[in-house]
């Protein structure tokens, strides 16, 4: 019974040590930055736009033009339930 918890403790320390060991430098962090912004901006239009009353589908449509290239998967990284 106590291998089961030891082996959740070193997968978990061997995610934090995958994670930690990425290796990504300055340029590649600011760059990482700039893509969140624009993706966060993106949600940010989405979600004015249906404030405006648009209708969803073309929100949508407006949220992947602004999000191609920038993320991974149809909801531009970000997805929610209704």
């Amino acid at each position: 019974m106590k291998k089961v918890p030891l082996a959740l403790v070193v997968l978990a320390l061997s995610a934090s040590i995958c994670i930690a060991a990425d290796g990504h430098g300055d340029k590649e962090t600011k760059a990482d930055i700039a893509k969140h912004r624009a993706m966060a901006a993106a949600h940010e239009a989405a979600a004015k736009c249906l404030e405006a009353g648009k209708k969803e589908e073309l929100c949508y449509q407006e949220l992947l033009a602004a999000c191609k290239g920038l993320a991974i998967g149809k909801f531009c990284g970000m997805k929610h339930g209704h």
